[in-house]
C-alpha cells in the first residue's frame, strides 16, 4: 500500500513523536508513505477567517504539487496525519470543485509559482482511516504480540475527523467507535467517553485562556470519572491541548489530574512490541510510565519541555473589506 503523505508543521516539531510512531508502524503493516516534495503550512485556522483566497492558495498549493508528483503511481491518495490538515485540505479541494470562481482565483494565485489545481484530482485521507478502513482490524490483530490486557483508555477523536466529512464519512460524526475498536485488537479496555468529540478548544489556548481551560478540563474530568490511565488521540493539537495544558487546568482548578495523552500510533506500536524510544515517548508533559507499566514497558526518562506560552497569538484585525477581497465568498 502506497500513499503520498503530508505531515504537516506540528508533526515536524511538538508531534514529533506521532510521526516517528507513525512511520515505525507503518512500516510493520506494509505501509509506503512518499512525502510531498516542497510542501507549506495548511495555514491551520485563523488564516482562512481572515482573507479567503490567499488561505485557499496556500492549501491548495500543497494540492497541486501532490497531484503533480503522483506520489502513489497515479492514484492521488494523500494522507495527512494531522486532523487539521486533514479538514483544511479536504475542504479546500471540496470548496473549489463546488464554487468555479473561488477555483479560478485560487489557481490565478497559483499560477504565479508555475502551478495548477484541478478539483477532484486528490483524495485526502487522515492517516487514522488508512489503518481502519485500508489495513483493517484483522491484519492489525496479527501484529499484536504485546497485548494492551491491564490497559484501560480513554478514546478522544476530537471535532474534525469525523465533521464534516468532505471526502466521505470516516465514522459516526457524534458517537464514533472505530478508534474503541481498534484500541480493542490492541487488547486494551476501553472506558464510556461521553465526550469523545467533543472540542479541545483548538487555538482558544492562545486568544482566550478561560475558554480553553474550561474546555480542557471537562475532558480530562471525563477520562477521569472513567479511571481511564491514558487518553488516546488522533491530532497534535488536541494531543498539545490536553497534555500541555493539564498542569494549568490543575492549578486553575484545584485539580488533580494526571493522565497521560498518547497518539493512537504510540499504543499499536507498543502493542506489535515495538520499544517506547521508537515510538517517540519521553516527549510528553504528563508522565506516562504509570501507564505503561500496567503493560510491562518502561518509556525513556523524559525530556526536558517548557509550558506553552500563555501570551496570545498576535493575531492581525479583521479587514473591513474581507468580503470584497474574497470573491464574495463567506
Amino acid at each position: 500500500m502506497k500513499y503520498g503523505y503530508y505531515p504537516g508543521c506540528s508533526l515536524e516539531r511538538n508531534a514529533i513523536a506521532y510521526h516517528q510512531s507513525a512511520m515505525a508502524v507503518a512500516g510493520l503493516l506494509g505501509i509506503e508513505f512518499v512525502e510531498v516534495e516542497d510542501w507549506n503550512c495548511c495555514g491551520a485556522t485563523e488564516y482562512i477567517a481572515l482573507n479567503l483566497v490567499p488561505a485557499y492558495a496556500l492549501i491548495g498549493r500543497n494540492l497541486a504539487l501532490a497531484a503533480q508528483q503522483k506520489l502513489n503511481g497515479g492514484g492521488n491518495q494523500l494522507v495527512a496525519p494531522c486532523s487539521a490538515c486533514f479538514l483544511n485540505l479536504s475542504k479546500a479541494d471540496t470548496y473549489m470543485a463546488e464554487n468555479a470562481r473561488l477555483a479560478g482565483l485560487v489557481n490565478q494565485a497559483l499560477a504565479a509559482g508555475g502551478l495548477h489545481y484541478e478539483p477532484g484530482s486528490v483524495r485526502v485521507r487522515h492517516l487514522f482511516e488508512i489503518v481502519v478502513q485500508d489495513v483493517g482490524y484483522d491484519a492489525v490483530a496479527a501484529k499484536v504480540s504485546k497485548p494492551l490486557y491491564n490497559l484501560r483508555l480513554a478514546p478522544y477523536y476530537g471535532c474534525l475527523i469525523v465533521r464534516p466529512g468532505f471526502h466521505g464519512q470516516v465514522d459516526h460524526r457524534e458517537y464514533p467507535t472505530s478508534l474503541d475498536q481498534l484500541m480493542r485488537t490492541l487488547g486494551a479496555k476501553v472506558v464510556d467517553f461521553p465526550v469523545k468529540t467533543h472540542c479541545c478548544g483548538g487555538h482558544m489556548t492562545q486568544i482566550s485562556e478561560e475558554t480553553a481551560l474550561e474546555l480542557i478540563r471537562r475532558i480530562l474530568k471525563n477520562a477521569a470519572d472513567y479511571q481511564a490511565d491514558a487518553i488516546v488521540t488522533l491530532c497534535p493539537m488536541c494531543q498539545l491541548n490536553l497534555d500541555g495544558y493539564q498542569e494549568q487546568v490543575n492549578k486553575r482548578f484545584g485539580t488533580d489530574y494526571h493522565l497521560p495523552v498518547l497518539y493512537f500510533t504510540q499504543l499499536m506500536g507498543l502493542a506489535f512490541g515495538l520499544p517506547p524510544a521508537v515510538l517517540g515517548f519521553g516527549k510528553e508533559f504528563v508522565d506516562p510510565a504509570p501507564a505503561l507499566a500496567k503493560i510491562g514497558a518502561e518509556p525513556p526518562a523524559p525530556e526536558q519541555k517548557e509550558q506553552p506560552a500563555k501570551e496570545a497569538l498576535p493575531l492581525p484585525a479583521m479587514p473591513a473589506d474581507r468580503r470584497s477581497r474574497t470573491g464574495g465568498e463567506s
